[in-house]
Formats: C-alpha cells, sequence, structure tokens
C-alpha cells in the first residue's frame, strides 16, 4: 500500500518508492545535496561533518579537487566509460602508477585482477581462487569477521543479521576465534594450529585463511602483529592460501596504504575496495600473487569491471597523496589525535563500560550497550556529525573521518561526539539500572 498519496519532497519520494533494505537513511533523515571536504549539505541548508565516509569510501573526503578536475577533464575529452576488460589507456596508467607508487616501494609482488566492482565480489573472486588452486573447499574466517553479504563471503562473515537474510545454508568456511576472542590468556592462532594439526580434530584442510587486521564492522577489533604474523605463517604451514581483506581497512586508513604493513607479513591474496578509486566510484582489486594466477580466461568476470573513470581518479589519488613525502605521516598525526581523544573520552567514564577501540583512523568507543550507542549517533546527528555504529550489537562507535580532514575541523567533530557521549550515558546507565 502507498505510504504518501502525494509525494512533495525528495525525502517523500524516496520512502515511497525505495526498498525497505535501506538502513543508513532511516539513521540520517535528511536529503544530502552537496558535499566538500569533511562537510555533508543537506537540501535545507544544514551543514554536517562526515565521520562516515562512503563507510571509509572516501578516505580523500568528498571531491577532492585534484580527483575531480582529472575526472571532469577525462570525461569532457570523451573518454571512454566502460570497457569491460578491454584493454586501455586509463587501465594502463592505473597499474603503471600501482606498481611504481605502491607495490614496488614495498617489495610486493602481485598480479591485479579487477573483479566486479564491489568488495564482496574481490571476496568471492579470492576465494574462488584459492579454492581452485588448492583443490580444497574449506575456508577459514574469524569471529567477528565481515566480507561482504553475497553468499560465499556472507558465509564467511560472523554477523547474525546479515547471515540471516541470505534464506540457505551458508557452507565451506570453519569459524575460529580472532585475536583476544577468548581472552589474553588464550593464544587463538595456537588453538587454530592444533586443529589443523590433528587430523581427528574435525576440520577439513583449508584452501585459505581470510582475515581482517582490524574488524570494521565487527567493532573495532585489532589483530596484534604477532598474531598476524602466527597466522600466516599457520596457513603457509598447512597449505593454504593467506588472505587480507583489506577492503575497509586499507588504503591508509591504519596509517599506512596496506593495513598489514606493520606486521611485515606478505598476503597471498589482497581484497581492496572502498577507497581506492580515490573519489567514491566503484572499484575492486585483486592483488594475487603470479603463481597463484591460475584463471583462465573470462572465469570469473563482471561487466562492470572496465570502470575506466575510476581508473583514472585512482591513478591521480596514488599520483596525488602517495606521493606526497609527508602524507603517511600526516595521516598518523590525524591517528595520534584521534587516539587521544577517544582515549580522552574512554577515561572521563571509567567504570562504566566506555573502551576504546581500533587503530590509526579507524577507531571508536565501545559504549555499554547498542542502544546507548544508537541514542549517541542520534544525538551527534542532531548536533551536526554523521557517524556510524559497528560491533556484535551495535555498541561500538566508529569513527571513520577523512584521513585528510585539518586538524581543527577534526577537532570540531569530535567535539561533538564527547558532548554526545557526555549528555547519553549517564540516562543510559540509569535505564540499564
Amino acid at each position: 500500500m502507498s505510504k504518501h498519496k502525494n509525494p512533495e519532497s525528495s525525502f517523500d519520494v524516496i520512502e515511497e518508492h525505495e526498498s525497505e533494505v535501506r538502513s543508513y537513511a532511516r539513521n540520517f533523515p535528511a536529503v544530502f545535496e552537496r558535499a566538500k571536504g569533511s562537510q555533508l549539505y543537506a537540501q535545507d541548508g544544514t551543514r554536517y561533518v562526515d565521520f562516515l565516509m562512503g563507510c571509509s569510501s572516501l578516505n580523500y573526503g568528498h571531491n577532492p579537487p585534484t580527483l575531480k578536475k582529472a575526472l571532469v577533464d577525462y570525461l569532457a575529452a570523451d573518454g571512454i566509460t566502460h570497457s569491460l576488460d578491454f584493454y586501455s589507456g586509463a587501465k594502463a596508467s592505473f597499474l603503471e602508477a600501482l606498481q611504481r607508487i605502491v607495490l614496488r616501494p614495498r617489495d610486493l609482488d602481485y598480479v591485479v585482477q579487477f573483479p566486479g566492482p564491489t568488495g564482496a565480489n574481490a571476496v568471492e573472486a579470492a576465494l574462488k581462487l584459492a579454492r581452485k588452486v588448492t583443490g580444497r573447499q574449506n575456508v577459514i574466517a574469524f569471529s567477528n569477521g565481515f566480507h561482504g553479504v553475497t553468499l560465499g563471503a556472507l558465509a564467511c562473515t560472523g554477523n547474525a543479521h546479515h547471515r540471516g537474510g541470505a534464506g540457505t545454508a551458508l557452507n565451506g568456511v570453519t569459524r575460529m576465534p580472532f585475536d583476544n576472542y577468548m581472552g589474553p590468556g588464550v593464544d587463538t592462532a595456537d588453538y587454530l594450529n592444533k586443529v589443523l594439526s590433528d587430523p581427528s580434530s574435525g576440520v577439513d584442510a583449508p584452501a585459505a585463511v581470510i582475515v581482517e587486521t582490524v574488524q570494521g564492522e565487527g567493532g573495532l577489533n585489532v589483530a596484534s602483529p604477532t598474531w598476524l604474523r602466527s597466522i600466516a605463517a599457520i596457513a603457509r604451514r598447512h597449505g593454504a592460501l593467506f588472505i587480507v581483506d583489506d577492503i575497509q581497512a586499507g588504503v591508509g586508513r591504519t596509517g599506512t596504504f596496506f593495513s598489514f604493513e606493520p606486521a611485515g607479513v606478505e598476503p597471498d591474496i589482497v581484497t581492496l575496495a572502498k577507497s581506492i578509486s580515490g573519489y567514491g566510484l566503484p572499484l575492486a582489486l585483486v592483488l594475487i600473487k603470479p603463481e597463484f594466477d591460475q584463471w583462465e580466461p573470462g572465469e570469473h568476470n563482471g561487466t562492470f569491471r572496465g570502470n575506466c573513470p575510476a581508473f583514472v581518479t585512482a591513478r591521480t589519488a596514488l599520483e596525488t597523496y602517495w606521493t606526497e613525502p609527508n602524507f603517511e605521516a600526516d595521516v598518523q598525526a590525524r591517528g595520534r589525535q584521534l587516539e587521544t581523544r577517544i582515549n580522552r573520552m574512554c577515561a572521563s567514564f571509567d567504570g562504566k563500560g566506555v573502551v576504546a577501540k581500533g587503530r590509526g583512523m579507524m577507531r571508536g568507543i565501545s559504549l555499554p550497550s547498542g542502544d546507548a550507542a544508537a541514542t549517541v549517533t542520534r544525538v551527534a546527528f542532531e548536533r551536526g556529525l554523521l557517524i556510524e555504529t559497528s560491533g556484535p550489537n551495535d555498541e561500538v562507535v566508529k569513527c571513520l573521518a577523512p584521513l585528510t580532514i585539518d586538524e581543527a575541523e577534526f577537532d570540531a567533530g569530535l567535539n561533538i561526539l564527547e558532548s554526545a557521549v557526555a549528555d547519553v550515558l549517564p540516562s543510559a546507565d540509569r535505564a540499564a539500572a
């Protein structure tokens, strides 16, 4: 039945005609019109600080000028917008920049697969390739992991809400506890090695071990470098490919281009999406060690795997930011600023179940309940800040500000967050009592 007989606004039109599956719109009931840097503007002129950034798809902010100019110039010159997997100048320029600026300086040797332009499709391709290479079916994934909502990726995803939407069995995955999932006294890497070494454990030999170094949707759980090195070694010891899902944590979000760099590991396969295009245009990559690039032509494909405008902005982003000598240091400085503010918030609520979580520019606060976190995000929105929740019960308020945000703008947004937490938490505590 129709909800509105005479829609008069953009809000009403969307309410009338879009599926009930929409989610973010329910938490942020405004019609957004334009955006610049860290700012979003609604149709009514209200300005918001954006700490959501397309769920980390806009690490350089909205409409970065250099990227916008490159895109506009390309389109104005009638550049190819859709190319399947044809050879194109836009693709060649991006691949050259990726090798020159990112991979070779880090001594990483990967070929690049362009799947369909979403993170979930990159994960699907990675899992499929690992099973093809090894001839095995089982995949090791971890508690609180999130890898997408298409069926293969969803089988690796831990969240019950998303898994419940499948409508079918989700097979081929064995769930293992993430780092510190069982508390500091249990080495979950040792447990994984034990069950894979025991022929009577009931766990089939895996094709792959897939892991996020920081679990974004899972609640900003951070894997230690020691644990990651152990997991990588265990995967290789047992003949499995080691896959790092860097879709949300990569492209500088944790302080280095790849989130796994501080651990000193070298994955067999890396999945990237979200901010790799630099402009919010759909693009996903699967980075594959050459010896595992065993695809037959067209064996995994997608109509939109040749998104040339995204190649243009992706190349320009690498050349604009990642060749700048101070860029990585500046991102790490913003990460320390965020860490200081988050720790200060948590200290002011000592003993009330407020805990700092995350790494780099991917940090947040865990609150006593999902209801408390939802109220914080609602109050923050009313005061001009967009910020989301994550975690098993949506209890973690997650900051994903642009990496390029300046110190004053960052503080302004964090001030809103801090005031929202301060105003909400006491009432949430009383309700719980």
